[in-house]
């Protein structure tokens, strides 16, 4: 239904109203498919569960909308990454995993990081504050970003940041200069490159997408010229290639083509430089299920089919294998979290040729999870606080904002009775959600409520209309 148009707007595009070609009728409406949801959410005479903690019974205390953190599933979806690639294998390699705080950041989240031995990558002064609010060595942080400015810079590595991504000969300018001050401390970096690959799911593009913000070009030279302004750099040091090249990536085929030519770059700067970077990190993007379409890969996989890229690839290039690094972030908690809302409105709209469709309203909307609006994404969704014998129905969740893309999920099946006053729970919403929730229409962001063994805590609370106002100085 993505790739339809119409002049007026996808809705009104051929098919939009018949539901997408993957979604099916479930024989039980109230059934949940369990790899959408985290690893403790069930159903117990129709109330969802989750981490032994009935949503109703959570809502009673939090009201909605809320973000509902699975902390058992966090910690083990990052434990399975520290597993697949952190431990050493049978060879003794290990790669450093980098959880990316972009996804979901707070200072809970920071240090179950450190508690489950990952690395932290952040991409803002802000995230950074985070960081070390938590407690985390900062010598595990990552900083990246295309637009740091000095004074952000400068305090990344008087604080003793592990590694700085360099993103621009403007940036390696101001790390130089920072360098030559004994009193902050050494420059570690990496060069971010654009390796000409851009995967998104299953299309694997190798045309015009170097046209983007982010990193130096291979294939123009900048690259290179990066690298080699950086080892001319006095006080700077440099430890290797960074490459990213999308999100959502179900297979490996797109960070073999990207592990080639980074691998390429690489052994052109031992040969014509004279040094071996020792480090390489292949970035993240590693998909999960939002529907029932999405067929991610688990981390051991993951694992062995990047490492055997990177070993053949180094084999042929006769260049020793460098350290990796890889930066998880949707992968960890994305199917951690799912948001609950309360309905408020049932709508059935009539449509052309005598159809109808079902809009079921909810207490919030693109404020809270703007990835539909904003990247036509897919999410699936149950009703939470019932059972319910009638027969589903094709219906579209939307939000109370002033927009008529306000729409948190597009298609699925709901009992034919759903009504106001239920509970409808988004599963996958960990990853972007709140990172990305807005003020818009002066709606309050929701809370972030941890579930874990029966017990209930909120890391980050719900907004005011005292923190509303605040910053209105009129």
């Amino acid at each position: 239904m993505a790739g339809t148009t119409h002049e007026a707007g996808w809705a009104h595009a051929a098919g939009a109203f018949s539901g997408p070609s993957w979604l099916r009728q479930p024989a039980d409406v109230n059934d949940l498919v369990p790899r959408l949801w985290s690893r403790t959410a069930h159903k117990s005479d129709g109330e969802l569960v989750i981490g032994r903690i009935a949503i109703p019974e959570l809502v009673a205390n939090v009201n909605t909308p809320a973000y509902v953190l699975d902390e058992d599933d966090f910690r083990a979806r990052a434990r399975a990454f520290r597993r697949a690639f952190a431990d050493p294998d049978a060879d003794g390699h290990r790669w450093d995993v980098y959880y990316a705080g972009k996804a979901f950041l707070c200072t809970a989240v920071a240090r179950w990081i450190g508690e489950e031995g990952l690395c932290l990558d952040v991409c803002s002064n802000g995230e950074l504050s985070v960081a070390l609010r938590a407690g985390l060595d900062p010598a595990r942080i990552g900083y990246h970003g295309n637009n740091k400015t000095a004074i952000e810079l400068r305090r990344a590595v008087a604080a003793g940041v592990g590694r700085i991504v360099v993103d621009s000969f403007d940036e390696i300018d101001r790390v130089t200069e920072i360098a030559a001050d004994p009193g902050l401390g050494e420059v570690r970096v990496m060069v971010r490159v654009t390796a000409g690959v851009e995967a998104h799911t299953h299309e694997y593009i190798a045309t015009a997408h170097e046209d983007q913000k982010f990193g130096f070009s291979i294939s123009s030279g900048d690259a290179f010229e990066a690298v080699r302004r950086l080892l001319a750099s006095s006080g700077v040091t440099l430890l290797g290639l960074h490459s990213h090249i999308g999100s959502q990536i179900f297979d490996s085929a797109g960070f073999e083509v990207a592990a080639r030519r980074v691998l390429a770059l690489q052994a052109q700067v031992s040969t014509e430089l004279g040094v071996e970077l020792p480090e390489l990190d292949l970035g993240g993007g590693f998909g999960i299920a939002y529907t029932t379409q999405d067929d991610p890969s688990d981390p051991a996989q993951l694992a062995t089919e990047l490492g055997k890229i990177v070993a053949h690839e180094c084999r042929d290039l006769e260049i020793a294998e460098p350290r990796l690094s890889i930066e998880p972030g949707r992968a960890i908690v994305g199917p951690a979290m799912c948001t609950v809302y309360t309905v408020g409105t049932v709508k059935q709209v009539a449509l052309d040729g005598g159809r109808r469709r079902t809009y079921v309203s909810v207490d919030g909307g693109m404020s809270d999870n703007i990835r539909t609006a904003l990247y036509d994404a897919d999410y699936s969704c149950t009703l939470a606080n019932r059972a319910s014998t009638a027969e589903p129905v094709l219906a579209r969740v939307v939000g109370k904002h002033c927009e008529a893309g306000d729409i948190v999920v597009k298609d699925e099946f709901l009992p034919g009775d759903i009504r106001p006053g239920d509970l409808v729970a988004v599963p996958g919403t960990g990853a972007y959600c709140r990172s990305m929730a807005s003020n818009y229409n002066h709606a309050l962001r929701p809370p972030v409520v941890v579930v874990r063994d029966g017990e209930s805590r909120v890391v980050v609370r719900r907004e005011t209309e005292d923190d509303l106002l605040a910053t209105d100085v009129g």
